[in-house]
């Protein structure tokens, strides 16, 4: 086999192989000796028609076989050869395949480069303590105080602000479409009411009705509604006026496993800490990947960056659905948009590759105890058994995935031990 490799660049590489003519007509024989045992040739018995009948009648499909059974061994070989392990599929291209010659062919191979990731004593990195205040936790109370309110029908007044009324609503768009939905539940104050819309409700009786126009100025965030005018026609079919509980021992008592207001106050500050820890720790993290991602030098193979680049949009596409939003309506650039990840794609990829060479480099391994226990603990949230996950990740050729994520986790845990973490002063969260 004769291979002609050439650096396109430092994770670029092309191979060009041809497999000698002998190699080639023994793998088509091959070929069409399993088709012939096969083949109902009119006027032959099952497995008799003559090798040269079996190749003219399926040759398409003999050649098909030997391309897929030669070209991958060939670029398999060549690589071992010469060390490289690609980060992708080759990408085949130029194939010239015909009995009696040489097959020649191309293969384009993504790779990374050998690269130090340095001495990871040398990172440095900041983690900010938080105190948690008074003021935080009564925030906290007034948030499950809004959540416990009881909404109390009001009878003997007009819509006043804060109230939550129950609409009818017929709109109309400047070029005369129109939509009706009825029994809205529309709270009064709320950031996404229509600019001057709640204005237009004060003051309205129960069984009121009234039409008129909000315009959408040109600096609203929903780009198909900057700049119109849209017609509401509204009937007023109920007021309700919210009711907010009083923060005492009962209050707690209702919210569950807390049998005073102490108690509740007590379990809000360790959570509120929790979570003030658990967010310095992933700033401490950012960090780190920062840094470890500025230690690559060469530029990351396409296939690995487009790969990141696609997970991207596709898990913004899923926040959109999440929040009931078509992301084909969202009126979102979707090249810019993509445009826009390229840069913070690259940080990521080249932070990734940073680990799994430190991961290398340390002998970081990931046993079938850690697998196991992170799909436990995986199918535990998603409210699955363990083994249906399982056999999901195995379906989908997810398991590889899954260990590498864990072999970098624990590359990152080896990183931060090793860094050097500066204490800041401590953070007051909630003056």
């Amino acid at each position: 086999m004769k291979t002609e490799f050439t650096d396109i660049s430092e994770t670029q590489k092309t191979l060009t192989i041809e497999i000698p003519s002998d190699v080639v007509d023994a793998e088509i024989n091959r070929v069409a000796k399993d088709y012939g045992r096969q083949a109902r040739i009119p006027g032959f018995r099952p497995g008799k028609a003559p090798a040269t009948i079996i190749k003219q009648r399926f040759k398409e499909q003999i050649l098909h076989d030997v391309m897929h059974g030669l070209i991958p061994r060939a670029v398999d070989d060549a690589l071992q050869e010469r060390g490289i392990e690609p980060v992708d599929a080759p990408n085949i291209r130029d194939v010239d395949l015909k009995e009696g010659q040489p097959l020649k062919f191309t293969a384009a191979v993504e790779t990374v480069p050998a690269f130090d990731p340095g001495d990871l004593a040398t990172i440095s990195l900041h983690r900010t303590p938080v105190t948690i205040t008074e003021d935080a936790i009564d925030r906290t109370l007034q948030r499950l105080r809004e959540r416990a309110a009881k909404y109390e029908p009001v009878e003997d007044r007009p819509v006043a602000d804060g109230d939550t009324v129950v609409l009818d609503i017929e709109r109309t768009e400047g070029d005369g479409k129109t939509d009706r939905h009825e029994d809205v539940n529309l709270e009064l104050g709320a950031p996404a009411n229509p600019p001057d819309f709640d204005a237009n409700l004060i003051g309205l009786q129960r069984g009121a009705d009234k039409t008129f126009v909000v315009h959408f100025p040109e600096s609203y965030p929903v780009q198909e509604m900057a700049n119109t005018d849209v017609t509401y026609t509204v009937k007023v079919k109920e007021i309700r006026h919210k009711v907010l509980p009083e923060v005492d021992d009962e209050f707690a008592k209702d919210l569950g496993e807390f049998d005073s207001l102490g108690a509740l106050k007590d379990r809000i500050r360790a959570d509120l800490q929790a979570e003030a820890e658990e967010a310095a720790t992933r700033q401490t993290r950012s960090e780190l990947l920062k840094q470890l991602a500025q230690r690559v030098t060469f530029d990351v193979p396409p296939s690995l960056l487009d790969r990141e680049i696609d997970r991207r949009l596709e898990e913004f596409a899923r926040q959109l659905i999440q929040q009931n939003v078509d992301p084909r309506q969202a009126g979102i650039d979707w090249a810019q948009f993509r445009e826009a990840q390229r840069e913070p794609a690259r940080a990521a990829v080249a932070s990734a590759l940073a680990l799994d060479e430190v991961a290398r480099r340390e002998n970081v391994t990931v046993s079938t105890e850690d697998v196991d226990k992170e799909i436990e603990q995986f199918a535990l949230r998603a409210g699955r058994t363990p083994a249906a996950l399982r056999a999901q990740l195995e379906k989908e050729g997810g398991m590889g995935r899954l260990a590498a994520g864990l072999r970098r986790e624990k590359a990152v845990d080896l990183a931060l031990s090793r860094a050097t973490i500066t204490t800041e002063p401590a953070q007051t969260i909630g003056d």
